[in-house]
C-alpha cells in the first residue's frame, strides 16, 4: 500500500481558522457536516449486504462485535451499549471493544492501537466462533489493532466488515464487506473525530437499528422491548399501550406493571 493516500489527512479546504469569527467557524463546520449524509447514502448497498448477512447469523445465535481505537472504538462501544436498554437484548449479543481496554474509553492508552495481535486476543476472551460478525472501525483504514483483528477473524471464517473514511484502504481490502465513506478532508486537518466520526455514528445507527428490526425487536415503529429502567421509559411504555391496546392511561399503566414489558403486554393482554 505504498501509494495509498489518506483523504482523511488531506489539508482542510478552509484556511486561517484562527482568524474566523465564531459565527463563521460554526457555519463552515455545519457546511462540512452537510456532506456527511450524502457520503453515507453512497454506501447503503454494502450496508444492506452486511445487515442481511449479519441478520442470518444473528438469528442462529451469532453475535456482533465492533473493534476500534480512539474515537472509532468509543463509537462502537456507544452503539453496543445502547442495544440492551433500547431493544431488550442481553449485553453479550452486541459487544464493543477498544484498543487499550475499558480504560481507553475515557483516556487514551498510548500505542495500544499499534498492536496487531491484541484485537484477536480480546475477541478470543468471548469464545468467538464462526457465527459471529466482526466490524472493524477505523477512519484511516490503517489502524493495526483493527487490521489484525479483522484479518484473523476472516481467516477463522467469521463475517467481517470495515467502516473506513479512506476508500481503498488496507481495512477495506482486508474485510469481506467494506463500507468506504468518503467525507473528504476534515475542517481541522486530520481531526477525524469530526466528519469521519459523525459518518461512523450514522452507519452504526443504521446497522444496529436495521438488525434489531429485522430480528423482530420493534413492533410497528415502537421500542416494545425497551428496558423500563426509569420513569420516562415507563411513561413511554404506558403510552405505547394506550395506543396499541386502546386503553386509557391508568389502565395502560396497570397492564404494563402486570406484564413487565410492552411486548409481553401486547402479546398477552386480553380485555
Amino acid at each position: 500500500m505504498t501509494n495509498f493516500k489518506k483523504i482523511t489527512e488531506n489539508s482542510s479546504e478552509h484556511e486561517s481558522l484562527e482568524l474566523m469569527s465564531t459565527a463563521d467557524l460554526l457555519s463552515n463546520i455545519n457546511m462540512e457536516d452537510q456532506k456527511v449524509a450524502r457520503a453515507v447514502a453512497a454506501v447503503i448497498p454494502p450496508i444492506e449486504t452486511l445487515v442481511n448477512a449479519l441478520t442470518e447469523r444473528f438469528l442462529q445465535g451469532g453475535r456482533l462485535f465492533y473493534i476500534g481505537a480512539g474515537t472509532s472504538g468509543r463509537l462502537g462501544i456507544l452503539d453496543a451499549s445502547e442495544i440492551p436498554p433500547t431493544f431488550g437484548l442481553p449485553h453479550d449479543r452486541v459487544i464493543g471493544l477498544i484498543a487499550g481496554g475499558d480504560s481507553a474509553i475515557r483516556k487514551a492508552v498510548e500505542f495500544a492501537e499499534d498492536d496487531t495481535q491484541q484485537a484477536w486476543k480480546d475477541l478470543q476472551e468471548f469464545d468467538i466462533n464462526a457465527l459471529d460478525t466482526v466490524v472493524g472501525i477505523a477512519a484511516s483504514g490503517t489502524t493495526p489493532y483493527v487490521l489484525g483483528g479483522v484479518t484473523e477473524a476472516r481467516k477463522q471464517g467469521l463475517l467481517t466488515a470495515g467502516i473506513t473514511n479512506n476508500p481503498g484502504s488496507p481495512l477495506a481490502q482486508a474485510v469481506e464487506i467494506p463500507l468506504e465513506i468518503n467525507v473528504g478532508p476534515e475542517f481541522v486537518t486530520g481531526s477525524t473525530r469530526m466528519k469521519s466520526g459523525t459518518s461512523q455514528k450514522l452507519v452504526l445507527n443504521m446497522i444496529s437499528t436495521a438488525l434489531m428490526i429485522r430480528i423482530g425487536r420493534i413492533k410497528g415503529n415502537k421500542m416494545v422491548n425497551m428496558q423500563l429502567s426509569n420513569n420516562k421509559l415507563v411513561d413511554r411504555g404506558t403510552r405505547y399501550l394506550m395506543e396499541g391496546l386502546q386503553l386509557n392511561y391508568k389502565e395502560a399503566a396497570q397492564v404494563l406493571k402486570k406484564f413487565g414489558s410492552v411486548k409481553k403486554a401486547m402479546d398477552n393482554y386480553k380485555k
